[in-house]
């Protein structure tokens, strides 16, 4: 695109270095009025005083949009009951964020007759996609301005010194080492001496959570209520969603919960070493697989094991506005029908610990599995499970070679049973010579050499 292609551009803004840069640049190199767009999903004081330094580097106006509820409820709460992890450790927290900023960010774009989007995710990272994806589905009509496949900044040095230049009001500074992302649901970290996947992590870095080591000695118990699939209370409390996590946030951090060191591989083929602090997800996450333990029978728990890996990779992939992340929502939604009970957690030092489950619809039954009378349960039956079960590795014994079901344990003696017990008892005296080995049969009963 060159100068004059576009006249009014929606830029996604959060006011930090990166994002307040770009609103002198593109007034400089596309000579467009420019609407900075931000989403509250839960910085908290990271919004103060926002309006006036996005007018103050040259924007016409900043809309700031209250999207917290929603991201909760729409965006949160279905990646939770998908119960999508990425790589067996992220709980997604960027990557379900940016489809939302995204959506409104077009919605603004639509109502302001803008002719273009910008955002100010890097080159090598996921966010670019999750954005220009997201464009994509909802309005592929605009154009996309990414600043950084196209200045000549490349550092965060030259980001500061172009600032200066241009009288952009910053608080970031070239000590200022570490990339963070925050909203409700949690707060990442990159750089610096994150860069090197062998360095610990040094705790001034962490924003959220105590360390695990400087957590209370005495554990603190809580208990989450959950009605089909939505997490409704804490101690008995019914809370609204926000709130909810953000009481769960505040619990989980004082006792060092949901520290999570992580590399991950990113969409575009590179690793990256991140840290993520998820106190009040990962509480959220423990209690709901725990309810799913006892209302969800053995097959729909594999199913909805299956489809969360895909799940996380579809979400982290940008994928959000896809036919396919709603055909999934469909089947996962059509499990959360009975969903309801309570979850007690136990957390100390840095652990979930689940200590309590109950539902109304809990399929736990103690008559079926204590070892008490058999009043529904005859043990009696469970002989023909077995030898149903295991017919096909009965087959396959049967059809080996002799030499591979022969073997001579010390002192050249050969040890043979009888097939189709209940369990392997040794023969004592049938007449087989020392040299004899393979099957034997006599009278549809088999013995065979180990």
């Amino acid at each position: 695109m060159a100068k004059g292609d576009v006249k009014k551009v929606v830029l996604a803004y959060s006011g930090g270095l990166d994002t307040s840069v770009i609103v002198p640049w593109l007034r400089e190199n596309y000579g467009c009025e420019i609407i900075c767009f931000c989403a509250d999903v839960g910085q908290a004081e990271e919004l103060d005083g926002l309006e006036a330094k996005a007018i103050a580097s040259g924007a016409s106006k900043c809309v700031i949009a209250d999207l917290r509820d929603e991201f909760v409820h729409d965006y949160i709460f279905p990646t939770m009951q998908a119960g999508a992890v990425y790589e067996r450790k992220y709980l997604l927290g960027t990557s379900f964020a940016r489809p939302l900023i995204a959506k409104h960010m077009v919605a603004l774009a639509l109502a302001e007759g803008a002719d273009a989007v910008a955002h100010g995710a890097t080159g090598k990272g996921n966010d670019q996609v999750r954005f220009e994806l997201t464009v994509m589905a909802l309005a592929p009509q605009l154009k996309i301005i990414a600043p950084w496949r196209e200045w000549s900044i490349k550092s965060r040095q030259d980001a500061l010194d172009y600032a200066a230049e241009y009288n952009v009001p910053v608080t970031a500074t070239a000590e200022k080492i570490y990339s963070r992302d925050r909203n409700l649901w949690h707060l990442s970290h990159e750089g610096g001496i994150l860069e090197d996947p062998w360095n610990e992590p040094e705790e001034p870095m962490f924003e959220l959570t105590v360390a695990p080591e400087a957590a209370p000695n005495e554990p603190a118990y809580l208990t989450v209520a959950f009605a089909q699939g939505l997490p409704v209370a804490v101690d008995g409390h019914r809370l609204a969603p926000v709130p909810l996590l953000e009481q769960l946030n505040a619990i989980g951090a004082r006792h060092g919960i949901g520290r999570i060191d992580l590399v991950e591989n990113r969409l575009v083929g590179m690793k990256s070493h991140g840290v993520y602090e998820t106190p009040g997800g990962t509480i959220l996450y423990a209690a709901y697989r725990e309810l799913e333990s006892i209302v969800l029978d053995k097959d729909t728990l594999r199913a909805k094991d299956r489809i969360a890996l895909d799940y996380a990779d579809l979400v982290y992939n940008g994928r959000w506005f896809t036919p396919l992340r709603a055909h999934f929502d469909a089947f996962v939604q059509s499990t959360q029908q009975r969903m309801d009970g309570e979850v007690r957690i136990k957390l100390y030092k840095g652990n979930v610990i689940v200590v309590g489950r109950r539902s109304p619809h809990s399929l736990y039954r103690e008559d079926l599995a204590t070892f008490g009378e058999d009043a529904v349960y005859n043990q009696r039956d469970a002989e023909g499970f077995i030898r149903l079960y295991g017919l096909s590795m009965k087959v396959e014994a049967l059809l080996q070679k002799p030499e591979a079901r022969s073997q001579k344990p010390e002192g050249n003696a050969l040890i043979h049973y009888w097939i189709g017990t209940n369990n392997p008892v040794p023969c004592a005296t049938c007449g087989l010579l020392n040299s004899d080995s393979g099957i034997l049969t006599s009278q549809n009963i088999g013995h065979t050499f180990t």
